[in-house]
């Protein structure tokens, strides 16, 4: 058999299963979609389809049905993620430069009380009394932002992708009379792309899929982010209808046509769609990013 018919042969299957290895991911989210469109009726009968058998929108009537809380989630889960992704970047960069350079001298020390807090922590409690009755920023856009600006686990990273970085670089750069922060900004950085996208990308996911905060420390309506109002949503439909299991009448007897299940995959589309369209920007980064990290280490 030639060798060019084995290699079409080989590429020929290589296609057929990265095309089924692609299927394998987009099927689902096709699927998200079509069950979000899907008449809840229609869901209980035929089960999940690719395609609805009965087009409705009622799940999305019912999440934008206070288009101005939908607005203001948004918007607070837009700025303190996106806030919060800037703010951390500076100063886990600085930080891991720092650590990466040979001539600091606490740099072991450091690294050594920085990698102990990945293996404890204070736990809930303390957090609560340190934000509430010392920082104050509870109940503020700040506390979304502040206590969350240092990840051991990306500083460590970053701080390996910097040590990677050939020393001439800086050696150079300070006998041309460099500053360390000069140094930093306009030599480590830019040639740290590959490494910040992907922490940024880390972080921002952190923050959008953030709830939790907003449990514990939010009483404003108007600054919970959106994943909370989401499953402040749902956990109230849910609520109405196990309510009404016990209570019927005939003022509520169309409430059982609420929307259980074709909400839960349109509030999947509703959180996860603005992150669907900022990954590509950081794809080409991501990869090498997460290499060369592991690999210099």
């Amino acid at each position: 058999m030639p060798n060019s018919f084995r290699a079409k042969i080989g590429n020929t299957l290589l296609h057929v299963f990265m095309i089924l290895f692609s299927l394998a991911f987009l099927i689902p989210f096709l699927l998200v979609i079509a069950v979000s469109f899907s008449n809840e009726e229609s869901l209980l009968k035929y089960g999940y389809k690719l395609i609805p058998v009965e087009f409705d929108l009622e799940a999305y009537r019912l999440i934008f049905g206070k288009p101005q809380q939908i607005l203001y989630a948004y918007l607070t889960t837009s700025v303190q993620a996106v806030s919060g992704m800037i703010c951390g970047l500076i100063v886990m960069s600085t930080c891991a430069y720092a650590l990466s350079r040979k001539s600091f001298k606490l740099r072991r020390t450091i690294t050594l009380f920085i990698f102990f807090t990945m293996l404890f922590g204070g736990g809930l409690i303390p957090s609560y009394i340190l934000i509430t009755q010392y920082l104050h920023i509870n109940n503020t856009i700040f506390v979304y932002i502040l206590p969350t600006l240092a990840n051991a686990f990306y500083i460590i990273i970053l701080r390996t992708f910097f040590q990677g970085l050939p020393d001439a670089l800086v050696e150079s750069a300070k006998m041309d009379g460099a500053s360390e922060f000069r140094v930093y900004w306009q030599i480590i950085l830019p040639l740290s792309k590959p490494a910040l996208a992907t922490i940024a990308l880390f972080v921002l996911l952190d923050k959008w899929n953030d709830w939790f905060t907003s449990l514990i420390y939010i009483r404003d309506e108007r600054l919970y982010t959106l994943q909370f109002l989401l499953q402040r949503i749902l956990m109230e439909m849910e609520f109405l209808k196990t309510s009404m299991t016990y209570n019927v009448n005939m003022e509520n007897v169309n409430l059982y046509k609420l929307p259980s299940e074709s909400i839960r995959f349109a509030m999947a589309i509703v959180a996860a769609g603005p992150l669907l369209m900022v990954f590509p920007f950081f794809q080409k980064y991501f990869s090498k990013g997460l290499t060369v990290g592991a690999v210099k280490g």
